[in-house]
């Protein structure tokens, strides 16, 4: 995948590579590389997302108090705790009018990460084309690799944001948009799979109910299955919804949606995350989990599955505070020169660098924290088409608004 570092290195006994050839294109993530600068040079990390401050306290003291009862210490069962699991299938019906059955049609995994791993190992045999919205979170090139499958890309590219009339109205908000066409012309008969993720990393699209329908009538039509990646279902900001692509007329059968609380409770440590699908899919995707970490995150479960069940209030303040860091580091980014992307969702902001005259994203992030004590992710790694993602920097807010507001301050300099 393009962006990272090669991990090929020759076996002594011989010319063969030690790593699989599979894996031959992946190494040591940017964020690892990003990260670290960030400790070297004393920056701040606006790089990799995950939040600076824990997330509700009754939810860290669910945690201790199952580990105090010896609730989870030992193996936890291979589809997840009941409570959990129960907790994921109320939480389908009480949002999304989705029904689940919580004994067959519900898989605890080790974060969202295991579940994709998880469904495209289970899915995916050699010669299977996978379909992704580019650009996509890294681990999907990897886990489309380790399938044996072939990725094939769908590129969102910039454009004026959904709005009607308004959209096309000098300085209307940009952001990342899907070329329906595009995504249909990328089908062929080898094609097995759709992978999509909304709310969009790193982009911040939001797809919308129009493009979802689009999407559905697609699947139906060329016998598709659907992984959907979620996990900021709750992180939506302005007017856009999430909408899950398995309340679509027939896809409720076809589509493994992939959920976690690290990104709403900001336990991004704990990872657990969760599958819900039909039972034939939820069984498939367990007979490749159960040979990956086969249990994980046994005390934070019973904590996730009291998450779940916090009052509304909760969510709607996790999205308020968010989309104020939002605007806080829009504003910022903009006063230092950025063009700025306004997400719809997640908690990353997408830049393009060329008004400061950059081009290249990964020499711009790489020099930034000299220049700046800032750190961000150039967005080229999350492409196959490097081309496409080169003059694009990726910004995180998940932070609290005294680190985003000294970030912005630093960012000035640029100007």
């Amino acid at each position: 995948m393009a962006g990272m570092t090669s991990a090929a290195s020759t076996d002594p006994a011989g010319p063969r590579p030690l790593l699989n050839r599979r894996l031959a294109e992946f190494g040591t993530t940017i964020f690892a590389e990003m990260s670290a600068l960030a400790l070297s040079t004393g920056s701040i990390n606006l790089g990799q997302g995950f939040p600076d401050t824990d997330g509700p306290e009754e939810v860290r003291e669910a945690a201790v108090r199952a580990l105090r009862d010896g609730r989870g210490n030992q193996y936890p069962p291979g589809p997840g705790v009941p409570e959990l699991r129960n907790a994921v299938a109320a939480h389908q019906h009480r949002r999304y009018r989705l029904d689940f059955d919580p004994d067959t049609e519900v898989l605890v995994t080790a974060g969202a990460t295991e579940a994709i791993a998880a469904a495209l190992l289970a899915l995916v045999e050699p010669g299977d084309e996978v379909i992704a919205l580019e650009p996509y979170y890294d681990s999907y090139a990897a886990s489309i690799a380790m399938a044996g499958g072939t990725r094939v890309p769908v590129t969102l590219r910039p454009g004026p944001a959904p709005g009607g009339a308004q959209a096309d109205a000098p300085g209307a908000p940009l952001s990342f948009r899907l070329d329906l066409d595009e995504l249909r012309d990328a089908v062929t008969d080898r094609t097995r799979l759709l992978l999509l993720n909304t709310p969009h990393n790193p982009t911040g699209t939001v797809l919308t109910r129009a493009e979802l329908a689009e999407i559905a009538r697609l699947a139906v039509e060329r016998d598709l299955l659907v992984v959907t990646d979620e996990v900021y279902e709750y992180l939506v900001y302005d007017d856009a919804e999430h909408i899950p692509l398995a309340t679509f007329p027939g896809m409720r059968e076809r589509t493994v949606t992939i959920g976690s609380a690290g990104k709403t409770f900001a336990f991004t440590g704990w990872k657990v995350g969760w599958v819900t699908a039909s039972a034939p899919l939820v069984t498939a995707v367990r007979s490749a989990k159960q040979f990956l970490t086969y249990v994980a995150s046994g005390p934070f479960q019973y904590a996730a599955a009291e998450a779940l069940a916090l009052p509304q209030d909760y969510f709607d303040g996790l999205r308020r505070t968010l989309q104020e860091g939002r605007d806080l580091l829009a504003a910022g980014l903009t006063a230092a020169g950025f063009e700025v992307y306004r997400p719809a969702g997640t908690y990353f902001i997408t830049t393009d660098i060329r008004p400061l005259g950059e081009s290249d994203g990964f020499a711009f992030c790489r020099a930034l924290p000299e220049r700046a004590g800032v750190v961000a992710i150039p967005n080229a790694v999350f492409y196959d088409h490097r081309e496409e993602g080169a003059p694009f920097v990726r910004f995180a807010f998940c932070k609290r608004p005294e680190v985003i507001q000294e970030a912005a301050t630093r960012l000035a300099k640029l100007r």
